[in-house]
């Protein structure tokens, strides 16, 4: 409704009958609006000035072709062409407006960069999946594909609860850009089906993969009877079989998680940006790639690391025509982003490498600061954890103006295919890990605070090995809790790229996070046995 009301829309377009009913109830609060198209099955009711697809495509069919090739030709390369509202952390979501000349120079820069081919030698084909409102789905699965004459396929609205898969072998996209969500349900379900596999076909599938791992980190091809037996099943089985550029992008993505797909041959290239940028800023590819890294620059643009610690690392600041205009009718909040020489402030900390390869370390208002003013970058230790437990799904470090550092965890379950709400059923790689423990664990709710004594343990001692790790004693995690229910995006943890919300988790769970706070850490409590630095 924000946005609506915002940007002064004329005309609004919705999808159906549940989407319009959103906009009716504000209709007041519109002056500016002329009409409502609805573009999927026809209006339940009549109103004035709401339309079916066809009755709209109707009105323009008598009226002359001249004046709108007038307004068409009116337009300038450096006016507003499209709105993205990004969702600030805090207060109301930003509009940021992006000129006809950033879309255009991004889309052909970008494809240049990664190397698209244009649609007369072959054509490349991309499968879309997330809101056209964000600016990785509209960068890629429009203004690109326009510019080198692709192909987009469309997925079901529950993609991601599911159905992805199944539009991804229908595509056989050449290129996707996949969030890091969506490459970790892929890794879950490789792995649950691996649970359920014979033990000869697993070795030989776990042999390949560490060969392959091995391989392709050092670049040596001894795998061939592997690779013919494995790699090629696997990328048949996601649709990938055609896709030889892989990204990933728009949240953090683990370690494990790019490892995992690199042994199986499937290099991810992780791509940086941000909506004030029109999308991508730095690109990885085959020349610039490194396990982390965000790759280069695309062709024309620059960054620079404002105020550098002693590690090299700072707020990292873009350059080039792919920099937004400004935020609407927000001068004060565009300010604080853009310098007086044009510099985007990414608000992200990051360094680079000897060969000027790009890192994120962390976001600055992410950053925890502790009671006792240590900075603590919550992403490192909670992959640190998912890593040490492969039980956890998700792990959210807390801890900002805290005595000390607490975590609070979910746990791997199922996903409902309809409503994309998480089941209490584990996934067959967390009862798997239950068996091999002592655990017959098959639900969270037998699992969720503290309940089981054999996982509790098993965590407790992958917290310890992550404890042990710790920078200082400040960076330790004292206290946690396993929640009843994974996050997702209809519980309102994440959004709609699945990005873990912060704030609003903060929020929610403020009750178990003022309950780690109520009493101190004493080393004597059986929860919290601290080993000894």
């Amino acid at each position: 409704s924000y946005s609506s009301e915002n940007s002064k829309a004329n005309i609004i377009v919705v999808e159906n009958h549940k989407q319009l009913q959103k906009i009716l109830q504000i209709e007041d609060k519109l002056p500016h609006l002329k009409a409502i198209v609805q573009y999927k099955d026809s209006p339940k009711e009549k109103r004035p000035n709401l339309y079916s697809w066809q009755e709209f495509m109707e009105l323009g069919r008598d009226e002359p072709d001249a004046p709108l090739d007038a307004i068409i030709a009116s337009q300038k390369p450096n006016q507003c062409c499209t709105l993205i509202y990004t969702s600030g952390t805090t207060g109301q979501p930003k509009g940021v407006m992006l000129s006809h000349d950033n879309i255009t120079w991004t889309a052909l820069s970008t494809g240049k960069h990664v190397q698209l081919t244009e649609a007369t030698q072959s054509q490349e084909v991309v499968v879309s999946y997330l809101p056209l409102s964000h600016i990785a789905a509209q960068m890629v699965d429009i203004w690109i594909v326009m510019r080198v004459g692709g192909l987009t396929y469309f997925a079901d609205p529950d993609a991601l609860k599911g159905s992805l898969v199944n539009t991804l072998k229908e595509a056989r996209p050449t290129a996707f850009m996949g969030v890091p969500r969506v490459w970790e349900k892929m890794q879950e379900r490789m792995k649950s089906v691996g649970a359920k596999s014979s033990t000869v076909r697993r070795k030989v599938a776990a042999w390949a993969k560490d060969v392959g791992l091995q391989s392709n980190l050092t670049r040596m091809n001894h795998y061939h009877v592997a690779k013919k037996l494995v790699f090629k099943k696997v990328r048949k089985a996601l649709g990938l079989d055609r896709c030889t550029k892989c990204y990933t992008g728009a949240a953090p993505i683990t370690k494990d998680t790019l490892e995992f797909f690199l042994s199986l041959n499937i290099p991810l290239y992780e791509l940086y940006g941000m909506s004030e940028s029109a999308g991508p800023h730095t690109i990885s590819h085959p020349e610039a790639f490194k396990l982390t890294s965000c790759g280069k620059e695309i062709p024309g643009c620059k960054t620079k690391v404002h105020n550098p610690d002693e590690e090299g690392n700072g707020e990292i600041c873009f350059w080039g025509r792919h920099i937004f205009m400004g935020y609407l009718n927000m001068p004060d909040k565009t300010e604080e982003a853009l310098d007086e020489e044009g510099w985007l402030h990414s608000g992200d900390l990051g360094k680079h490498d000897e060969k000027g390869l790009l890192y994120i370390t962390g976001r600055i208002k992410e950053l925890i600061i502790t009671a006792g003013g240590e900075n603590v970058p919550p992403v490192p230790i909670e992959d640190a954890v998912k890593d040490a437990v492969p039980l956890i799904s998700n792990a959210i470090l807390i801890g900002d103006n805290k005595k000390f550092l607490s975590m609070l965890l979910t746990i791997k379950c199922d996903i409902n295919a309809e409503t994309g709400n998480p089941e209490d059923e584990l996934l067959p790689e967390a009862v798997e890990f239950c068996r091999k423990l002592g655990s017959n664990a098959t639900r969270v709710s037998e699992i969720a605070g503290g309940r089981d004594r054999a996982v509790h343990t098993a965590i407790q001692e992958g917290i310890n090995r992550v404890n042990e790790k710790a920078t200082s004693n400040a960076q330790r995690i004292q206290k946690w809790l396993v929640l009843e229910r994974d996050f997702s995006i209809a519980g309102g943890e994440l959004g709609p790229t699945m990005k873990l919300k912060r704030t609003v988790v903060l929020k929610m769970y403020k009750e178990h996070i003022d309950n780690f706070y109520s009493e101190p850490p004493t080393p004597s409590t059986p929860e919290n046995p601290l080993p000894p630095k």
